[in-house]
């Protein structure tokens, strides 16, 4: 489990391709402190640490991650999103979030508001994945509250500290981004359909 509230970047130093399996190795200053097996997100997506060398930590993505997430379009010198699991004393400072991407968006418009930043993505929707204006929404790991909310769209506003520490400085029109949605309307979506279907 983690919060959206993302700790560092790290930058791909190598990517290597093994049948349909992709290992990126990752370079970042937490890595020292990381251990074989454990769970962190990138860039949304939980990913097991299965090797450690210096600042250097190798996580593996197997195709079903590569097809639903954006993982597949980082290249050698790519920045992304790490956090590590909560801890279970620590304050919860985003909002409850799995690492697991239920599907990618493609940023259609950025607007420089002069001190901050709104970002409008387009995804495809579901009666099954809620986005509800002033909720809670996980873009490429961050912990984000939705601005405005359209058919098959959405917004989100970025002050300044989210934008110089995430990955935000560097998405433009036209990238594609994780989207976890929040699991609590997930479940409720589930279980109001559910209801739906024994009272037909």
């Amino acid at each position: 489990m983690f919060t959206g509230i993302i700790e560092t970047l790290g930058t791909v130093t190598d990517i290597n391709h093994e049948g349909t399996n992709v290992h990126f190795k990752i370079r970042s200053f937490i890595t020292p402190e990381l251990k074989i097996d454990q769970s962190v997100s990138h860039n949304g997506v939980c990913l097991t640490v299965v090797a450690i060398d210096g600042d250097v930590h190798t996580v593996t993505a197997i195709l079903e991650t590569l097809n639903r997430t954006n993982l597949g379009h980082l290249t050698v010198g790519s920045v992304a999103n790490l956090e590590r699991a909560m801890s279970a004393h620590a304050r919860f400072d985003g909002h409850m979030v799995q690492g697991h991407v239920d599907q990618t968006a493609v940023c259609y418009q950025k607007d420089t508001l002069g001190g901050s930043w709104k970002y409008w993505f387009r995804y495809t929707p579901s009666v099954d994945l809620l986005v509800v204006e002033k909720g809670s929404i996980c873009v490429n790991g961050v912990s984000l509250t939705v601005a405005d909310v359209g058919e098959d769209h959405f917004s989100v506003a970025i002050i300044p500290y989210t934008y110089e520490n995430t990955t935000f400085y560097t998405l433009q029109e036209g990238d594609q981004v994780n989207l976890e949605f929040d699991i609590i309307g997930k479940y409720l979506a589930k279980q109001m359909k559910a209801y739906q279907s024994l009272i037909k």
